[in-house]
């Protein structure tokens, strides 16, 4: 069974920096591009960022600059770095992987098997 686990949120004052990792099991991550989205309270769930297989990343235009994701796939783990975080960061943080055969963009309809989320406050 495919399972993902996103950590390392928290509450972090506005200009910090937090980074979350999203640990899979069941699958080995080297075989999936991988995404990262966040949902705010009344708000859709936005794409941040995906980083395939090979390394290649692409992020939402506004947050370029201040996320970056990375992986190890030796250990099976996705993250986000999150630098300058503004009070319009706080959201819930979600990983995901790619499903067969959807294009790969940062809509959710390419995206499956969501881990629950780790919750992320910017506030001083």
């Amino acid at each position: 069974q495919v399972q993902l686990v996103e950590s390392g949120g928290g509450l972090v004052q506005p200009g910090g920096s937090l980074r979350l990792s999203c640990a899979a099991s069941g699958i080995a991550l080297r075989y999936y591009d991988m995404a990262w989205f966040r949902q705010a309270p009344g708000k859709e769930r936005e794409g941040i960022s995906y980083i395939t297989n090979d390394h290649k990343t692409n992020y939402e235009e506004s947050l370029k600059g201040r996320f970056t994701a990375s992986r190890d796939n030796g250990k099976n783990i996705v993250y986000l770095q999150m630098d300058s975080l503004k009070p319009e960061d706080t959201a819930t943080y979600y990983c995901a992987r790619r499903r067969a055969g959807y294009p790969l963009s940062l809509r959710t309809l390419s995206w499956e098997s969501w881990g629950q989320g780790t919750q992320v406050t910017v506030s001083s």
